[in-house]
């Protein structure tokens, strides 16, 4: 789903452009490509992605798991309300539950029959040919199901492993992933950025996050109204 992001972002990737992001992704890791663009459009960006780096890797090496089962506070109560199944679909396919419920944040607010101008439907905004004949596009598990698969097949195969490009190849498809990042479409480096840096406050296990506020005032909050009209909950969102 598009949103209308305001003039600092066009701004800041006007800015970033001219460095960093005239490279191929390939060559960068992606945290630094998102801190380049984040730190324009939000302070504690390169903070927030510099500390969920530090975290993760503190729990591999001491044996830890490398996330929770569980999804963070910081998440807007549409999200919530699917949270026991998002952990149990993350469980599933061996992802972050964070992971997947920032995807559902930014694809459909947890609204589960919603669909877009180009045919991506429900919760995870799948597009039809990710669905077999005769499966119910909106059907929330099956919906789960068949954007868990690509999320975990961008994550695991084309991605090699960056959540934040398993992000971008889920909204642009695998291709952009060994393209430069001033390639891909506007729709997708939007995702990239305000998903990564989501993401970054959720692996904190945050209970409020400067990115998912800047989201919401910047469009996001009206596609929130809608899941939480669908789903007969208050918006919950000050």
């Amino acid at each position: 789903m598009r949103i209308k992001f305001r003039s600092a972002y066009r701004a800041a990737y006007r800015a970033a452009s001219r460095t960093a992001l005239s490279i191929p992704v390939r060559w960068l890791p992606a945290y630094a490509i998102i801190a380049v663009i984040a730190a324009l459009l939000l302070p504690s960006a390169i903070t927030s992605a510099a500390n969920a780096v530090t975290l993760l890797i503190g729990r591999i090496t001491t044996g830890q798991p490398a996330y929770s089962g569980h999804i963070a506070p910081l998440f807007t109560p549409q999200v919530q309300y699917w949270s026991a199944d998002i952990e149990r679909w993350a469980r599933e396919r061996d992802l972050d539950p964070n992971l997947l419920a920032t995807v559902m944040q930014i694809e459909s607010c947890g609204h589960d029959k919603i669909g877009s101008s180009a045919g991506a439907q429900g919760l995870f905004q799948v597009m039809p040919f990710h669905f077999s004949t005769g499966e119910i596009y909106t059907d929330p598990e099956t919906n789960a199901r068949r954007g868990a698969n690509f999320l975990a097949e961008c994550l695991n195969y084309w991605s090699g492993g960056d959540p934040n490009l398993a992000m971008a190849c889920y909204n642009g498809g695998p291709s952009v992933v060994s393209r430069p990042f001033h390639t891909w479409a506007h729709e997708t480096r939007r995702y990239y950025v305000w998903g990564g840096t989501i993401y970054a406050d959720a692996v904190q296990n945050k209970s409020d996050s400067p990115a998912l506020d800047t989201w919401l005032n910047a469009g996001g909050i009206g596609l929130c109204q809608r899941a939480a009209d669908n789903l007969g909950i208050a918006l919950g969102i000050p």
